[in-house]
Protein backbone atom coordinates (compact mmCIF):
# COMPACT_ATOMS: atom_id res chain seq x y z
CA UNK A 1 0.00 0.00 0.00
CA UNK A 2 1.36 3.24 -0.69
CA UNK A 3 2.44 5.82 2.22
CA UNK A 4 3.30 9.31 2.34
CA UNK A 5 6.25 8.16 4.84
CA UNK A 6 7.99 6.22 1.74
CA UNK A 7 8.20 10.29 0.97
CA UNK A 8 10.13 11.16 4.09
CA UNK A 9 12.10 7.73 4.38
CA UNK A 10 13.79 8.85 0.70
CA UNK A 11 14.28 12.56 1.91
CA UNK A 12 16.04 11.49 4.70
CA UNK A 13 18.39 8.76 2.70
CA UNK A 14 19.17 11.56 0.42
CA UNK A 15 20.01 14.46 2.89
CA UNK A 16 21.31 12.56 5.61
CA UNK A 17 23.64 10.26 3.34
CA UNK A 18 24.18 8.22 7.08
CA UNK A 19 25.11 10.09 9.13
CA UNK A 20 22.03 10.13 11.23
CA UNK A 21 19.80 6.86 11.77
CA UNK A 22 15.92 6.66 11.33
CA UNK A 23 14.10 5.91 14.71
CA UNK A 24 10.34 4.32 12.57
CA UNK A 25 8.00 4.27 15.72
CA UNK A 26 4.02 3.44 15.92
CA UNK A 27 1.30 1.70 17.56
CA UNK A 28 1.31 -2.31 16.67
CA UNK A 29 0.18 -3.04 12.81
CA UNK A 30 0.26 0.28 11.28
CA UNK A 31 1.98 -0.92 9.30
CA UNK A 32 6.56 -0.13 10.00
CA UNK A 33 8.21 -3.26 9.08
CA UNK A 34 6.53 -3.45 5.97
CA UNK A 35 7.13 -0.20 4.64
CA UNK A 36 10.75 -0.05 5.20
CA UNK A 37 11.37 -3.15 3.88
CA UNK A 38 9.47 -1.88 0.84
CA UNK A 39 11.54 1.59 1.20
CA UNK A 40 14.77 -1.01 1.60
CA UNK A 41 13.93 -3.00 -1.69
CA UNK A 42 13.20 -0.22 -4.08
CA UNK A 43 16.09 2.10 -2.99
CA UNK A 44 19.25 0.64 -1.92
CA UNK A 45 21.49 -2.46 -3.73
CA UNK A 46 21.09 -4.54 -0.70
CA UNK A 47 19.71 -4.55 2.76
CA UNK A 48 19.83 -7.10 5.75
CA UNK A 49 16.80 -6.57 7.88
CA UNK A 50 17.17 -7.81 11.37
CA UNK A 51 13.62 -8.49 13.27
CA UNK A 52 14.40 -9.08 16.95
CA UNK A 53 11.00 -10.59 17.18
CA UNK A 54 12.11 -13.93 15.37
CA UNK A 55 15.62 -14.00 15.67
CA UNK A 56 18.28 -17.14 15.07
CA UNK A 57 20.25 -18.41 17.40
CA UNK A 58 23.56 -17.48 15.17
CA UNK A 59 22.45 -13.97 14.53
CA UNK A 60 21.73 -13.17 18.14
CA UNK A 61 25.17 -14.42 19.17
CA UNK A 62 26.66 -11.91 16.53
CA UNK A 63 24.90 -9.07 18.26
CA UNK A 64 26.09 -10.49 21.74
CA UNK A 65 29.33 -10.92 20.76
CA UNK A 66 30.56 -8.13 18.40
CA UNK A 67 28.17 -5.42 18.27
CA UNK A 68 30.69 -3.11 19.93
CA UNK A 69 33.46 -4.23 17.55
CA UNK A 70 32.01 -2.79 14.26
CA UNK A 71 34.35 -4.18 11.26
CA UNK A 72 33.99 -7.92 12.82
CA UNK A 73 29.98 -6.80 13.56
CA UNK A 74 29.47 -6.03 9.81
CA UNK A 75 31.65 -9.18 8.82
CA UNK A 76 29.53 -11.42 10.63
CA UNK A 77 26.29 -9.72 10.25
CA UNK A 78 26.96 -10.12 6.66
CA UNK A 79 27.96 -13.68 6.43
CA UNK A 80 25.47 -14.53 8.72
CA UNK A 81 22.47 -13.12 6.51
CA UNK A 82 23.94 -14.02 3.45
CA UNK A 83 23.80 -10.15 2.27
CA UNK A 84 26.41 -8.75 0.68
CA UNK A 85 26.83 -4.95 1.88
CA UNK A 86 28.12 -1.93 -0.53
CA UNK A 87 29.17 1.49 1.06
CA UNK A 88 26.83 3.90 1.15
CA UNK A 89 24.44 1.52 -1.39
CA UNK A 90 23.22 -0.65 1.18
CA UNK A 91 20.66 -0.12 4.43
CA UNK A 92 20.79 -2.45 7.80
CA UNK A 93 17.44 -2.66 9.33
CA UNK A 94 16.39 -3.24 13.08
CA UNK A 95 12.90 -4.23 13.29
CA UNK A 96 11.50 -4.60 16.78
CA UNK A 97 14.38 -3.01 18.14
CA UNK A 98 12.86 -2.31 21.94
CA UNK A 99 12.98 -6.48 21.84
CA UNK A 100 16.83 -5.67 21.84
CA UNK A 101 18.23 -2.68 23.37
CA UNK A 102 21.29 -2.98 22.98
CA UNK A 103 21.44 -2.26 19.28
CA UNK A 104 19.63 0.95 19.90
CA UNK A 105 22.71 2.69 22.21
CA UNK A 106 25.08 0.33 19.31
CA UNK A 107 24.04 3.12 16.76
CA UNK A 108 26.12 6.00 17.82
CA UNK A 109 29.18 3.82 16.77
CA UNK A 110 27.52 2.45 13.76
CA UNK A 111 26.27 5.54 12.21
CA UNK A 112 29.55 6.98 13.09
CA UNK A 113 31.07 4.60 10.54
CA UNK A 114 29.29 5.59 7.60
CA UNK A 115 29.26 2.88 5.78
CA UNK A 116 25.75 2.10 5.73
CA UNK A 117 22.58 3.37 6.44
CA UNK A 118 20.24 2.36 9.32
CA UNK A 119 16.73 2.64 9.85
CA UNK A 120 14.78 1.18 12.85
CA UNK A 121 11.27 -0.14 14.01
CA UNK A 122 9.34 -0.86 17.17
CA UNK A 123 6.29 -0.18 19.00
CA UNK A 124 6.95 0.21 22.66
CA UNK A 125 10.24 1.84 21.73
CA UNK A 126 9.88 4.74 24.80
CA UNK A 127 8.52 2.43 27.73
CA UNK A 128 10.56 2.62 30.80
CA UNK A 129 11.88 -1.37 30.67
CA UNK A 130 12.90 -1.15 27.04
CA UNK A 131 15.08 2.03 27.77
CA UNK A 132 16.18 1.98 31.34
CA UNK A 133 19.41 0.26 30.84
CA UNK A 134 20.86 2.19 28.13
CA UNK A 135 21.59 5.37 26.42
CA UNK A 136 19.64 6.76 23.97
CA UNK A 137 21.86 7.90 20.72
CA UNK A 138 21.77 11.62 19.76
CA UNK A 139 22.36 10.04 16.43
CA UNK A 140 18.84 8.42 16.01
CA UNK A 141 15.91 10.25 14.60
CA UNK A 142 12.32 9.32 15.68
CA UNK A 143 9.71 9.70 13.03
CA UNK A 144 6.42 8.63 14.36
CA UNK A 145 4.12 6.33 12.00
CA UNK A 146 0.48 6.88 12.40
CA UNK A 147 -2.99 5.05 10.74
CA UNK A 148 -3.32 5.63 7.40
CA UNK A 149 -5.27 8.87 6.72
CA UNK A 150 -7.93 9.62 4.36
CA UNK A 151 -5.91 10.22 1.19
CA UNK A 152 -4.06 7.11 1.54
CA UNK A 153 -7.42 4.93 2.48
CA UNK A 154 -8.67 6.71 -1.02
CA UNK A 155 -5.46 5.03 -2.73
CA UNK A 156 -5.54 1.67 -1.65
CA UNK A 157 -9.39 1.83 -2.72
CA UNK A 158 -7.33 2.61 -6.68
CA UNK A 159 -8.92 6.63 -6.27
CA UNK A 160 -6.28 9.28 -6.95
CA UNK A 161 -8.62 11.92 -8.41
CA UNK A 162 -11.20 12.69 -5.24
CA UNK A 163 -8.10 14.10 -3.06
CA UNK A 164 -6.99 16.47 -5.82
CA UNK A 165 -10.12 18.03 -6.24
CA UNK A 166 -10.96 18.32 -2.60
CA UNK A 167 -7.60 20.01 -2.24
CA UNK A 168 -8.71 22.15 -4.88
CA UNK A 169 -11.95 23.30 -3.20
CA UNK A 170 -10.73 24.12 -0.26
CA UNK A 171 -7.41 26.45 -1.49
CA UNK A 172 -10.23 28.19 -3.86
CA UNK A 173 -12.55 28.37 -0.92
CA UNK A 174 -15.35 26.72 -2.79
CA UNK A 175 -18.13 24.15 -1.98
CA UNK A 176 -17.77 20.73 -3.23
CA UNK A 177 -21.38 20.53 -5.06
CA UNK A 178 -22.29 17.13 -6.49
CA UNK A 179 -18.88 15.49 -5.50
CA UNK A 180 -19.69 16.57 -1.54
CA UNK A 181 -22.23 13.05 -1.22
CA UNK A 182 -19.81 10.93 -2.98
CA UNK A 183 -16.74 11.96 -0.41
CA UNK A 184 -19.19 12.00 2.00
CA UNK A 185 -19.43 8.67 1.43
CA UNK A 186 -16.03 7.43 0.93
CA UNK A 187 -15.00 9.16 4.45
CA UNK A 188 -17.87 7.35 6.02
CA UNK A 189 -16.08 4.48 4.98
CA UNK A 190 -13.13 5.52 6.30
CA UNK A 191 -14.60 6.18 9.19
CA UNK A 192 -16.03 2.71 9.86
CA UNK A 193 -12.81 0.99 8.71
CA UNK A 194 -10.03 2.69 10.03
CA UNK A 195 -6.43 3.06 9.30
CA UNK A 196 -5.00 0.10 10.64
CA UNK A 197 -3.62 -1.45 6.83
CA UNK A 198 -4.65 -5.00 7.76
CA UNK A 199 -8.38 -3.83 8.31
CA UNK A 200 -7.92 -1.58 5.08
CA UNK A 201 -6.48 -4.16 3.10
CA UNK A 202 -9.91 -6.69 4.33
CA UNK A 203 -11.88 -3.83 3.28
CA UNK A 204 -10.50 -3.56 -0.69
CA UNK A 205 -10.58 -7.11 -0.93
CA UNK A 206 -13.83 -7.69 0.04
CA UNK A 207 -16.23 -4.15 0.93
CA UNK A 208 -17.54 -6.61 3.94
CA UNK A 209 -17.68 -4.65 7.16
CA UNK A 210 -18.03 -7.55 9.27
CA UNK A 211 -14.99 -9.39 8.17
CA UNK A 212 -13.21 -6.21 8.55
CA UNK A 213 -14.52 -6.16 11.94
CA UNK A 214 -12.76 -9.56 12.58
CA UNK A 215 -9.44 -8.11 11.75
CA UNK A 216 -9.85 -5.01 14.34
CA UNK A 217 -10.94 -7.24 16.84
CA UNK A 218 -8.08 -9.50 16.70
CA UNK A 219 -5.78 -5.88 16.65
CA UNK A 220 -7.62 -4.98 19.68
CA UNK A 221 -6.57 -8.35 21.41
CA UNK A 222 -3.36 -8.10 20.37
CA UNK A 223 -3.23 -4.61 22.64
CA UNK A 224 -4.75 -6.13 25.02
CA UNK A 225 -1.69 -8.83 25.05
CA UNK A 226 0.79 -5.89 25.08
CA UNK A 227 -0.61 -4.57 28.32
CA UNK A 228 -0.45 -8.08 30.50
CA UNK A 229 2.82 -8.48 29.35
CA UNK A 230 4.56 -4.78 29.07
CA UNK A 231 2.79 -3.33 32.09
CA UNK A 232 4.53 -4.05 35.70
CA UNK A 233 2.54 -3.38 38.24
CA UNK A 234 -0.02 -1.68 37.39
CA UNK A 235 -2.01 -4.20 34.51
CA UNK A 236 -5.28 -3.09 36.21
CA UNK A 237 -5.38 0.09 36.01
CA UNK A 238 -4.32 0.09 32.81
CA UNK A 239 -7.33 -1.55 31.31
CA UNK A 240 -9.30 0.38 33.41
CA UNK A 241 -8.60 3.54 31.16
CA UNK A 242 -8.08 1.62 28.12
CA UNK A 243 -12.11 0.15 28.46
CA UNK A 244 -13.25 3.30 30.18
CA UNK A 245 -12.34 5.50 26.75
CA UNK A 246 -15.65 5.10 24.31
CA UNK A 247 -17.91 5.57 27.35
CA UNK A 248 -15.63 9.04 27.91
CA UNK A 249 -15.99 9.85 24.82
CA UNK A 250 -19.87 9.14 24.67
CA UNK A 251 -20.35 12.09 27.01
CA UNK A 252 -21.10 15.36 25.82
CA UNK A 253 -18.04 16.99 27.85
CA UNK A 254 -15.25 14.45 26.31
CA UNK A 255 -12.95 15.44 29.46
CA UNK A 256 -11.88 12.24 31.23
CA UNK A 257 -12.92 11.94 34.49
CA UNK A 258 -11.01 9.62 36.96
CA UNK A 259 -14.23 9.19 38.78
CA UNK A 260 -15.63 7.26 36.58
CA UNK A 261 -13.74 4.33 36.95
CA UNK A 262 -13.14 4.71 40.54
CA UNK A 263 -14.57 6.69 43.50
CA UNK A 264 -12.15 9.14 44.85
CA UNK A 265 -9.69 8.58 42.09
CA UNK A 266 -6.88 10.65 41.91
CA UNK A 267 -4.60 11.48 38.77
CA UNK A 268 -1.58 10.74 40.66
CA UNK A 269 -2.31 7.16 40.92
CA UNK A 270 -3.68 6.90 37.51
CA UNK A 271 -0.77 8.97 35.66
CA UNK A 272 1.61 6.04 34.53
CA UNK A 273 -1.48 4.35 32.98
CA UNK A 274 -2.32 7.22 30.44
CA UNK A 275 1.69 7.96 29.88
CA UNK A 276 1.82 4.03 29.09
CA UNK A 277 -1.34 4.19 27.08
CA UNK A 278 0.43 6.95 25.27
CA UNK A 279 3.39 6.03 24.95
CA UNK A 280 2.10 2.89 23.25
CA UNK A 281 0.45 5.07 20.62
CA UNK A 282 -2.94 3.48 21.71
CA UNK A 283 -4.46 6.67 22.72
CA UNK A 284 -3.92 10.39 21.22
CA UNK A 285 -3.69 13.23 24.41
CA UNK A 286 -5.82 16.35 23.78
CA UNK A 287 -4.58 18.87 26.44
CA UNK A 288 -6.66 21.60 27.84
CA UNK A 289 -4.94 25.30 27.69
CA UNK A 290 -5.89 28.34 30.01
CA UNK A 291 -4.96 30.57 27.46
CA UNK A 292 -5.11 30.53 23.43
CA UNK A 293 -1.47 31.64 22.08
CA UNK A 294 1.40 30.82 20.31
CA UNK A 295 3.49 28.04 22.38
CA UNK A 296 0.36 26.78 24.01
CA UNK A 297 2.37 24.22 25.53
CA UNK A 298 3.28 26.63 27.98
CA UNK A 299 -0.18 26.81 28.72
CA UNK A 300 -1.01 23.25 29.22
CA UNK A 301 -2.60 21.72 32.00
CA UNK A 302 -2.06 18.40 32.33
CA UNK A 303 -4.92 17.45 34.81
CA UNK A 304 -7.35 18.43 32.52
CA UNK A 305 -7.29 16.27 28.88
CA UNK A 306 -9.45 14.28 26.34
CA UNK A 307 -8.33 10.84 25.61
CA UNK A 308 -8.60 9.35 21.80
CA UNK A 309 -8.53 6.52 20.44
CA UNK A 310 -5.34 6.18 17.82
CA UNK A 311 -7.88 4.76 15.24
CA UNK A 312 -11.24 5.41 14.76
CA UNK A 313 -12.12 2.04 12.94
CA UNK A 314 -10.33 0.04 16.14
CA UNK A 315 -12.90 2.72 18.54
CA UNK A 316 -15.61 1.86 16.95
CA UNK A 317 -14.83 -2.32 17.31
CA UNK A 318 -13.84 -1.25 21.04
CA UNK A 319 -17.08 0.71 22.15
CA UNK A 320 -19.84 -1.77 20.70
CA UNK A 321 -20.78 -5.16 22.18
CA UNK A 322 -19.53 -8.21 19.90
CA UNK A 323 -22.96 -8.84 19.03
CA UNK A 324 -24.08 -5.88 17.89
CA UNK A 325 -20.99 -4.96 15.87
CA UNK A 326 -21.34 -8.05 14.31
CA UNK A 327 -24.97 -7.34 12.94
CA UNK A 328 -25.44 -5.26 9.37
CA UNK A 329 -28.24 -3.32 10.67
CA UNK A 330 -25.10 -1.28 12.52
CA UNK A 331 -23.18 -0.53 9.70
CA UNK A 332 -26.10 0.22 7.82
CA UNK A 333 -26.89 3.17 10.21
CA UNK A 334 -23.31 4.45 10.74
CA UNK A 335 -23.21 4.74 6.71
CA UNK A 336 -26.32 6.26 6.71
CA UNK A 337 -25.57 8.82 9.76
CA UNK A 338 -28.55 6.96 11.66
CA UNK A 339 -26.83 5.73 14.28
CA UNK A 340 -29.17 6.20 17.92
CA UNK A 341 -25.93 7.06 20.15
CA UNK A 342 -24.09 10.37 20.01
CA UNK A 343 -21.82 9.78 17.22
CA UNK A 344 -20.15 12.87 18.50
CA UNK A 345 -17.31 10.75 19.51
CA UNK A 346 -16.50 8.87 16.67
CA UNK A 347 -16.66 12.33 14.81
CA UNK A 348 -14.37 13.84 17.43
CA UNK A 349 -12.03 11.09 17.69
CA UNK A 350 -11.60 10.70 14.33
CA UNK A 351 -10.81 14.43 13.68
CA UNK A 352 -8.35 14.64 16.58
CA UNK A 353 -6.81 11.97 14.56
CA UNK A 354 -6.38 13.76 11.34
CA UNK A 355 -4.88 17.08 13.29
CA UNK A 356 -2.50 14.65 14.74
CA UNK A 357 -1.81 13.03 11.07
CA UNK A 358 -1.15 16.21 9.64
CA UNK A 359 1.67 17.35 12.33
CA UNK A 360 -0.82 19.36 15.02
CA UNK A 361 -0.06 18.92 18.65
CA UNK A 362 -3.70 18.39 20.32
CA UNK A 363 -5.02 21.24 22.38
CA UNK A 364 -8.37 22.15 23.37
CA UNK A 365 -9.62 24.99 25.42
CA UNK A 366 -12.36 24.79 28.12
CA UNK A 367 -13.34 27.00 30.83
CA UNK A 368 -16.26 26.73 33.62
CA UNK A 369 -17.46 29.41 34.63
CA UNK A 370 -20.79 31.19 36.83
CA UNK A 371 -20.82 34.14 34.41
CA UNK A 372 -22.28 32.67 30.79
CA UNK A 373 -19.93 34.87 28.60
CA UNK A 374 -16.54 33.17 30.37
CA UNK A 375 -18.07 29.65 29.93
CA UNK A 376 -17.17 28.04 26.87
CA UNK A 377 -15.35 24.69 25.60
CA UNK A 378 -13.57 24.70 22.26
CA UNK A 379 -12.64 20.94 20.54
CA UNK A 380 -9.22 22.13 19.59
CA UNK A 381 -7.11 25.31 18.60
CA UNK A 382 -4.62 24.86 16.02
CA UNK A 383 -1.64 27.51 14.81
CA UNK A 384 -1.87 28.71 11.61
CA UNK A 385 0.88 27.71 9.41
CA UNK A 386 2.79 30.93 9.52
CA UNK A 387 3.22 33.05 12.72
CA UNK A 388 2.82 36.72 12.93
CA UNK A 389 2.48 39.14 15.64
CA UNK A 390 -1.17 38.10 16.24
CA UNK A 391 -3.90 36.32 15.25
CA UNK A 392 -2.01 33.01 15.58
CA UNK A 393 -4.67 30.18 16.94
CA UNK A 394 -7.93 29.24 15.03
CA UNK A 395 -10.58 27.54 17.27
CA UNK A 396 -12.40 24.54 15.85
CA UNK A 397 -15.44 23.30 16.63
CA UNK A 398 -16.46 19.48 15.57
CA UNK A 399 -20.12 19.22 15.10
CA UNK A 400 -21.65 15.77 14.38
CA UNK A 401 -25.61 16.86 13.64
CA UNK A 402 -27.42 18.82 10.99
CA UNK A 403 -28.81 21.09 13.77
CA UNK A 404 -26.50 22.67 15.85
CA UNK A 405 -25.32 26.00 17.74
CA UNK A 406 -22.04 27.88 17.70
CA UNK A 407 -22.13 29.96 21.13
CA UNK A 408 -19.04 28.43 22.87
CA UNK A 409 -16.84 29.52 19.88
CA UNK A 410 -18.36 33.29 19.58
CA UNK A 411 -17.90 33.80 22.56
CA UNK A 412 -14.34 32.44 22.31
CA UNK A 413 -14.13 34.71 19.14
CA UNK A 414 -15.02 37.98 20.51
CA UNK A 415 -12.81 37.34 24.16
CA UNK A 416 -9.84 36.55 22.40
CA UNK A 417 -10.10 39.15 19.53
CA UNK A 418 -6.33 39.66 19.55
CA UNK A 419 -4.90 35.82 19.42
CA UNK A 420 -8.16 34.51 16.82
CA UNK A 421 -6.74 33.98 13.04
CA UNK A 422 -9.84 31.46 11.06
CA UNK A 423 -12.36 29.95 13.14
CA UNK A 424 -13.48 26.77 11.80
CA UNK A 425 -16.81 24.87 12.25
CA UNK A 426 -16.27 21.31 11.16
CA UNK A 427 -19.23 19.72 9.87
CA UNK A 428 -21.26 17.03 7.88
CA UNK A 429 -22.05 19.53 5.33
CA UNK A 430 -20.63 21.21 2.22
CA UNK A 431 -17.77 24.13 2.33
CA UNK A 432 -19.34 27.27 2.92
CA UNK A 433 -18.05 30.71 4.42
CA UNK A 434 -21.14 32.90 6.77
CA UNK A 435 -20.82 35.52 9.83
CA UNK A 436 -16.80 35.61 9.64
CA UNK A 437 -16.85 31.45 9.83
CA UNK A 438 -15.59 28.76 7.68
CA UNK A 439 -17.22 25.57 7.52
CA UNK A 440 -15.80 22.57 6.13
CA UNK A 441 -16.60 19.35 5.09
CA UNK A 442 -15.47 16.89 8.20
CA UNK A 443 -12.63 15.31 5.15
CA UNK A 444 -11.55 18.64 4.58
CA UNK A 445 -9.89 18.75 7.95
CA UNK A 446 -6.48 17.50 7.62
CA UNK A 447 -5.61 20.37 5.11
CA UNK A 448 -5.93 22.21 8.14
Amino acid sequence: MKRKIYDELVKWKNEEQGAVALLVEGARRVGKSYIVEEFAKKEYKSYILVDFAHISKSMKAVFDEYLNETDNFLMFLQNVAGVQLFERESLIIFDEVQKYPMARQAIKHLVADRRYDYIETGSLVSINENTKDILIPSEERPLPMNPMDFEEFLWALGDEMTWPFVKHCFEKKMPMGPMHRKTMTLFRQYLIVGGMPQAVAKFVETKNFQKVDVVKRDILSLYRKSIDKHVKGYTEKVKAVWDQIPGELQKHEKKFKLSDIENGARYRSYESSFLWLKDARFVNTCYNVTEPQVGMKLKRNDLVFKCYMSDTGLLISHAFDEKLIQGEELYQKLMLDKLEINEGMLVENIVAQMLLASGHSLYFYSRNSDIAEDRMEIDFLVEKPTLTNAHNICPVEVKSGKNYTFSSIEKFRKKFSGQIHIPYIIHSMDYKEEQGFQFLPIYMTPLL
